[in-house]
C-alpha cells in the first residue's frame, strides 16, 4: 500500500513539473521579459541589463530581504564619494 502511494505521488510529481515546463516555455514564446511593463507604466526595458548591477545595501524583514541595486555608472559615482557640500553624485572620471 506505501509503495502504491509513493508510485502515485512521483507520477504526479513529474507530471506538474512537465506542465509547468511547458507553461513557462509557452509563455517565453510570445514575450521576452523586457516587453513586460507594471501597472504604473514602468518597463522592464527601462532596466535593460539590471541583472549584472551590483548589490549597494540589503535589509532583512520578517517576510523578505530587500536590496537596493545600483549600475556601473552609480557604483563609480559611489567610490568617488558624496560631496559634503549637498551636490548630486557625479560620475567619476
Amino acid at each position: 500500500m506505501e509503495r502504491k502511494g509513493k508510485l502515485t505521488i512521483t507520477i504526479a510529481t513529474v507530471v506538474l513539473a512537465v506542465l509547468g515546463t511547458a507553461a513557462v516555455y509557452a509563455l517565453g514564446q510570445d514575450k521576452d521579459k523586457y516587453s513586460l511593463k507594471s501597472p504604473s507604466g514602468i518597463a522592464f526595458s527601462d532596466f535593460r541589463g539590471y541583472e549584472d548591477w551590483a548589490v549597494v545595501s540589503s535589509a532583512r524583514t520578517d517576510e523578505v530581504l530587500k536590496v537596493i541595486v545600483a549600475n556601473p555608472t552609480m557604483i563609480r559615482a559611489y567610490k568617488a564619494g558624496v560631496p559634503g557640500n549637498g551636490q548630486p553624485f557625479r560620475m567619476a572620471p
